[in-house]
């Protein structure tokens, strides 16, 4: 479904060549839930950012379904980033000014005109209230995110990942800014999803966050152990 071919990335820093990815690959199969594991400056953010078309390799190809996502045009990589993967992040990246429905509906309005979102946005808003209320957070609509514990701020961040009905959910550390047992509950909340055929990609630097996957892959050094 979604497929990493010996992914290259190296970035420059001052005097010095950091060779961040080595001819890593990966495949996700659908409704698999992958675990990408690895200490801290292993590559395991760089290449989830590569596979959700947030960076640009320097050699290699992501595939989605057989379709290279470099391959085309800006407006093509923009529509993948939108509307074919979700991200989670550590840290939320939740707006504060907006409450936790309004972040939701905002991984929704990206990319719609003004003229074509009031035709869509009673469905819209339809499914964001659902999702709130399966992710516990029905009585914390409208609360900003100060407002919010960390849990609750990452169940309004997966909400919005979801909120396209993406095919693939990208989860760069999210328990990694949580306590253990919140984090505890967060992994159920990804426990339903995949039972449900969500498939996900997940990168942890916590061996027991990633045994709750159905398969682990070591990244070292930027290559696949």
């Amino acid at each position: 479904m979604l497929e990493a071919r010996k992914l290259h990335r190296r970035y420059r820093m001052g005097v010095e060549d950091l060779h961040v990815l080595d001819g890593a690959s990966l495949a996700a199969r659908r409704g698999e839930w992958g675990a990408i594991i690895g200490s801290s400056g292993s590559g395991k953010s760089t290449l989830l950012h590569l596979m959700g078309g947030l960076d640009r390799p320097d050699a290699g190809t992501v595939r989605f379904e057989g379709r290279d996502i470099f391959g085309g045009r800006a407006a093509d990589l923009d529509a993948y980033r939108r509307r074919t993967v979700g991200f989670v992040f550590q840290f939320y990246h939740l707006l504060p000014e907006l409450t936790a429905i309004e972040n939701v509906l905002v991984g929704a309005m990206i990319g719609r005109s003004l003229l074509g979102w009031p035709g869509a946005s009673r469905d819209v808003r339809r499914r964001a209230d659902a999702l709130m209320e399966r992710l516990g957070l029905a009585g914390r609509r409208d609360h900003r995110p100060a407002k919010l514990s960390g849990g609750e701020r990452q169940r309004v961040a997966i909400a919005r990942a979801l909120i396209n009905e993406p095919p693939v959910l990208l989860a760069d550390e999210p328990t990694g800014n949580l306590d253990a047992a919140t984090g505890r509950d967060l992994l159920d909340v990804f426990t339903h999803l995949h039972a449900e055929g969500q498939t996900i990609v997940m990168v942890t630097h916590d061996a027991r966050v990633a045994e709750a996957a159905e398969r682990q892959v070591i990244l070292e050094d930027g290559k696949v152990a």
